[in-house]
């Protein structure tokens, strides 16, 4: 599957805050990317735009594209509860995702690339699909000979305390999706109400 390979910095400098890791480089420079980026007026956005705006600042930070996001939004507003909630549950709720929120890797990309070259295991079987979903109580863990894999390993960061919809086990080297998370409790900057709003249009 096509993802983007470009520029962090840049895809930072659009939207003007660290939604791809690192914001070093921002505090730097936070004009708008161009050759003409630092006389650029930054205009007021118009009600469409800011909603697109907000679609795309989510498609970067969870790494999904268009169509793929398009089949998790139409999945959300199947489900019960707030479609926009439910939307962030789900793109919460994906294995390359949970698997950067556990610690496993210092990125989401990192993450996938764990997942895609099958060193994840979801209730002990090999997983290597980076969309693939989570259910409530579902076990992450890596596969034996990845486990000691020093070049693996030493990408491990540790579980934020905060992420209470998981738990990691260090002894077994094993996480457990606990539950959906509430939607306060996923620190990520997106209005998702906008984007339920651009595609009610």
């Amino acid at each position: 599957m096509a993802r983007y390979t470009g520029p962090k910095t840049k895809i930072s400098r659009i939207f003007g805050e660290p939604i791809l890791g690192n914001g070093k480089w921002l505090n730097k420079n936070s004009n708008p990317p161009g050759q003409h980026g630092a006389s650029r007026k930054r205009k007021s956005l118009g009600e469409y735009a800011l909603q697109l705006r907000e679609k795309q600042k989510a498609k970067y930070t969870y790494g999904v594209l268009e169509r793929q996001f398009r089949k998790t939004f139409d999945e959300a507003s199947r489900r019960r509860g707030v479609t926009g909630e439910n939307l962030i549950k789900l793109l919460e709720a994906r294995l390359d995702n949970t698997v950067f929120r556990l610690g496993l890797s210092a990125s989401r990309p990192g993450a996938r690339q764990l997942v895609s070259h099958k060193h994840v295991t979801v209730n002990g079987e090999v997983v290597n699909v980076p969309s693939f979903q989570l259910k409530p109580g579902d076990i992450i863990g890596l596969k034996p000979a990845s486990g000691v894999n020093s070049s693996i390993t030493s990408q491990f960061r540790g579980k934020n305390a905060k992420f209470n919809w998981l738990d990691w086990n260090e002894t077994e080297q094993k996480g457990t999706f606990i539950a959906y998370p509430e939607r306060e409790s996923v620190p990520e900057n997106i209005k998702e109400q906008l984007i339920v709003e651009l595609y009610s249009k």
